[in-house]
């Protein structure tokens, strides 16, 4: 697919001007150093066994192309989810991200870690750097959230309350340590630490929303969520809806742009055909996050 054609661009903004808001804000987008973001492409070619399907990237271009693509949809501030998948990593993740951000103001700058020495240190260093969210992987990354050589970490970012979006369901294939309960151990060491679940904690769909219904800081991201690729494996419950509604300060959009087998109009239909008013689809495509992160 061409990164974005006018047509798309224009289908994209009918969405979100039709609503009052002033854009998008996309929390969930991919922005890595590009021999890093070769192998993730790769990997989606490969369709590798956490995949276990085809998975076309829709909108795979240079970085420049693809930046341009999201201020073509409208989109005001995105995030560039970086993550490491073994030790030493992060720190150079963690710079690259703030120079990207740098360069790019309507990016949320963007942090990640691991479960390492000296991980506590570097994710200060971050916050101190200007780092607004961060991502932990728990499935690529294999590792444990409770995994005591996070604590510090968690402490760190728990005091600056600096959102976390954290890929912890067992979709699209479970890993050691995906699932609802040890992010609900992690919830009991530090209740107010502000986690955005991904992918609405796909397939693990309820306990996910229970935990976000309990703690005050723990939100939901749509990634992928509710479009008919997703909903062909991992159908979101219709009895869920209406405590989807209730909770709807808590949803925030997010995309995978550009890893997306669909297009970027279908992630946004998605969410609107489930039917629970524009004012909550204002709130999930932009005042959510824009509160969150005092967008204005």
């Amino acid at each position: 697919m061409e990164p974005f054609s006018a047509e798309e661009s224009e289908a994209v903004q009918r969405i979100w001007r039709e609503l009052g808001i002033p854009g998008l804000i996309d929390v969930h987008t991919h922005f890595m150093p590009r021999r890093v973001m070769d192998k993730v492409w790769a990997y989606f070619d490969s369709a590798g066994p956490m995949l276990g399907r085809q998975w076309p990237i829709a909108y795979r271009a240079d970085e420049d192309r693809r930046v341009e693509t999201l201020r073509a949809f409208g989109v005001r501030a995105y995030s560039s989810m970086i993550y490491p998948h073994k030790p030493d990593m992060a720190r150079w993740l963690n710079s690259w991200a703030a120079e990207f951000a740098s360069a790019h103001p309507d990016c949320l700058q963007t942090a990640t870690f691991y479960p390492e020495e000296g991980a506590a240190a570097y994710v200060s260093e971050a916050i101190d750097a200007g780092a607004r969210i961060f991502k932990s992987h728990i499935q690529v990354g294999a590792y444990s959230p409770i995994d005591p050589l996070l604590d510090g970490v968690w402490g760190r970012i728990d005091d600056a309350q600096i959102p976390v979006v954290i890929h912890c369901g067992s979709g699209p294939a479970p890993g050691e340590f995906t699932g609802p309960e040890p992010i609900d151990e992690l919830l009991r060491r530090f209740p107010s630490l502000p986690l955005i679940v991904a992918h609405m904690g796909t397939p693990e769909y309820e306990p996910f929303l229970a935990l976000a219904e309990r703690y005050e800081n723990v939100r939901l991201d749509t990634t992928m969520s509710f479009t008919a690729f997703s909903e062909e494996s991992a159908p979101y419950p219709r009895e869920l809806f209406g405590r989807l509604r209730d909770v709807g300060e808590k949803i925030l959009f997010g995309s995978d742009f550009p890893n997306i087998p669909y297009s970027y109009t279908e992630a946004l239909a998605a969410c609107a055909r489930l039917d629970l008013g524009d004012r909550w689809l204002r709130g999930v495509f932009h005042d959510n996050a824009a509160a969150l992160f005092g967008i204005g």
